[in-house]
């Protein structure tokens, strides 16, 4: 399988944390190995995304074969089984994979994680939600997720919106969403003018119910 680095994402291990962020970053569009030992738990992640793979065994050799080397971002979910995390972490590193995230349950494990070169998270369900989006975000902040039905995403603007004003492109008459800000060049302004004409560069910061963002994303990624 051959992927450029940027578009592919490898999860190891689907327990709860695994499985949850492999699945954000399927819906979020994005190509995903997943690695487990369980078939039945591999099997339930081939709706999701075609790169699924059981193995027994996590070594380098075989976290080759299964195209991990490829990735831009691996995330280890062992936490429970303290040595094969380790040993997982370190493979996947020693790959040359540019981010490698590993989970931990405890201090001690992930400070062995951070020597041997890993981001460690220290996550629950939700957490591994929220990591998905930030992961797949092209935006220099994290969005903040508020809760199943509402979000503040940054969006970058689309070429429509370029020399149109805030007040005629109405962005809450068509995708339901307010503007709570408009970052350019990294300085923010809070208080946006309805005449003011959006500029090539140009970040909107929107609050709304998460279905609308992703289609106001969607129409400007166009």
């Amino acid at each position: 399988m051959k992927k450029t680095k940027s578009n592919l994402f490898g999860v190891i291990g689907l327990g709860r944390f695994g499985t949850a962020l492999a699945i954000s970053l399927a819906e979020a569009g994005k190509d995903v190995i997943v690695v487990d030992r369980s078939e039945e738990k591999v099997r339930e992640l081939r709706q999701y995304t075609e790169y699924a793979f059981v193995t027994d065994n996590l070594t380098k050799e075989a976290l080759t074969e299964v195209g991990i080397q490829n990735c831009d971002t691996v995330i280890i979910c062992i936490g429970e089984r303290i040595d094969t995390s380790i040993l997982t972490t370190l493979n996947v590193v020693s790959l040359g994979v540019p981010h490698v995230y590993a989970k931990a349950i405890s201090q001690e494990q992930g400070a062995v994680l951070e020597k041997i070169g890993a981001n460690v998270v220290y996550p629950e369900h939700d957490m591994a939600v929220r990591l998905g989006k930030r992961l797949v975000s092209n935006n220099f902040l994290d969005f903040i997720f508020l809760d199943n039905q509402v979000e503040i995403q940054q969006v970058p603007i689309g070429a429509r919106m370029t020399g149109v004003s805030v007040q005629d492109f109405n962005i809450r008459r068509k995708y339901n969403l307010n503007i709570i800000a408009i970052e350019h060049d990294r300085s923010t302004d809070i208080e946006v003018s309805p005449d003011y004409r959006f500029r090539d560069g140009d970040i909107v910061v929107v609050i709304g119910k998460v279905e609308n963002v992703k289609r106001f994303e969607r129409d400007m990624a166009e």
